[in-house]
């Protein structure tokens, strides 16, 4: 073989190694194996005997809509303005690597996207973060209402190593939580990847004084049930799951975004001050009460001690005043006065043809009929009648929060009522 013959042999062989690179999506080997892992789970028999993929998304909308069902069946007064530890389970457990690429890289994952869905979804709260590390608890990030400031300390501090002690990250997070005003909602939300806790002392105390503060406390394990930490979310009126996988575990810390219910004892009406501060001049200089520095530009003004903060919301280091932006307190008026549940269209009355049902959907007017004319899944607002995809009933349930057949209807009768 001359070279010639050789140089053509191995560009044949590159061009068949980069059409298989791009027929996998550009993964890395351990990557196409992990995405063809447990492929026969995502087959389902038919009525007929015979194999089909899973209609994940007819799936997901079906799970979605129990959930919302089970939600809007009671009016519950729901806690707005919540306090909330994000505890990290940094043991050596965190390094597993049943989870791709670890425990630990997956959660620090999810948990950045928690954050920023919970502050979309609760402006007026705020969140801290706590890491378990050599038996040992550390405070990463204390209360407060700056998302990026929160996801940059907890991805400069990966790191695993020693035992998990769930003892002294609950005495920590009880210390800060205690000092919490009555109308504020206390809550740990706990990501644990170890089997077992190595504490100093008695544990159940320390839940008692937990449950004593009212402090609602859940946990997420990444492993297998542990009876303490099943004892720990009885006692104090919190969630324990078990995470399957990565979507599971994804799902599972969303599930804690929306506000809870409101414990009796704090649901009274209570009047808090707040302050709406201004933005300062962009050429001002002044010390930032946040970080203690001088900082040119940016940054609000506290309007009862004029002292300059960085973030909204956040609570006044000078006076302690709440201060909100109205955006925030418009966000959460949505969780007082939630959309009521979409009513899902019969198939039966899709097929007759004396029912003239719309072709496309209100909302996104993309077609509502499946190749062949055939009536697809669709749900109609139980108000307005109009009939949405299911695509834009998540959208309008978990965004929007208003529906569009409804506000057009509403908005069209102002100016019929003014010619009047």
């Amino acid at each position: 073989m001359n070279n010639g013959e050789q140089r053509r042999l191995n560009g044949e062989a590159e061009e068949d190694e980069d059409e298989d690179d791009a027929n996998n999506g550009g993964l890395a080997a351990w990557e196409r194996a992990y995405a063809d892992e447990r492929s026969w789970e995502s087959l389902q028999e038919d009525e007929s005997g015979l194999l089909q993929p899973i209609d994940n998304q007819t799936l997901k909308h079906a799970q979605y809509r129990r959930r919302l069902r089970a939600a809007s069946t009671a009016r519950i007064q729901k806690g707005l303005i919540r306090y909330l530890y994000i505890v990290i389970d940094l043991s050596k457990a965190a390094a597993e690597m049943d989870f791709r690429p670890s425990r630990m890289g997956v959660v620090a994952k999810h948990v950045e996207a928690f954050i920023r869905e919970f502050f979309y979804q609760n402006p007026l709260s705020q969140v801290g973060l706590v890491t378990i590390k050599d038996g040992v608890a550390h405070c990463l990030t204390d209360l407060g209402g700056s998302p990026n400031s929160h996801v940059q300390a907890l991805m400069g501090k990966l790191e695993c190593s020693g035992d998990s002690s769930l003892q002294n990250a609950l005495d920590l997070v009880h210390g800060y939580l205690e000092q919490i005003p009555s109308y504020g909602h206390r809550e740990v939300l706990i990501l644990y990847s170890a089997l077992s806790t190595c504490d100093p002392g008695d544990i159940m105390e320390t839940i008692q004084k937990c449950k004593k503060s009212k402090i609602r406390c859940s946990v997420i394990g990444l492993s297998a049930e542990i009876f303490i930490c099943k004892h720990l979310c009885q006692e104090t009126g919190g969630l324990y799951y078990i995470a399957l996988d990565e979507p599971h575990l994804r799902e599972l810390i969303l599930e804690h975004a929306p506000p809870p219910p409101a414990i009796a004892e704090f649901a009274i009406a209570n009047l808090i001050k707040m302050g709406f501060p201004q933005r300062a001049a962009e050429g001002s200089v002044a010390i930032c009460s946040c970080h203690k520095e001088a900082k040119v530009g940016g940054g609000y003004t506290c309007p009862r001690c004029k002292a300059r903060v960085c973030d909204l919301p956040t609570e006044c280091r000078i006076c302690g005043l709440t201060l909100i932006s109205s955006p925030h307190l418009a966000r959460s008026y949505h969780h007082l006065f939630p959309i009521v549940p979409f009513d899902e269209v019969s198939p039966s009355l899709l097929i007759d043809q004396q029912n003239k049902f719309p072709r496309a959907c209100f909302g996104c007017q993309q077609s509502l009929l499946n190749p062949g004319n055939k009536p697809s899944l669709r749900v109609a607002c139980p108000k307005c009648r109009h009939h949405f995809c299911l695509d834009c009933d998540i959208y309008i349930h978990e965004s929007l929060h208003n529906c569009p057949g409804c506000e057009g209807a509403r908005h069209s009768k102002i100016p019929n009522a003014n010619k009047g």
